[in-house]
């Protein structure tokens, strides 16, 4: 908890995309692919903060970044199942 309160100025901006990508979500729940378009989005957000988090901090790895590619897949997949949902 140490860590977060003093990268806090880092952790905001994550924060607030998935806020904002959360906010889309309901507001626009009736377009399928606007939707979509916002998860895309917000998962290169995601990854894109992750480097520039990381490489801030001077840790930036291969490993890392294909760490954080992996969970934005991973979470865009569930949430074109849900968007898409039958």
């Amino acid at each position: 908890m140490k860590t977060i309160s003093r990268h806090l100025y880092h952790y905001l901006p994550l924060l607030g995309v998935f806020a904002a990508g959360l906010i889309v979500f309901v507001r626009f729940s009736h377009d399928v692919w606007f939707m979509l378009a916002t998860a895309v989005a917000v998962s290169i957000s995601y990854v894109v903060w992750g480097i520039v988090h990381h490489y801030l901090h001077r840790d930036l790895y291969w490993e890392v970044v294909f760490e954080y590619l992996v969970y934005a897949i991973v979470g865009l997949l569930m949430l074109t199942s849900i968007i898409f949902r039958a």
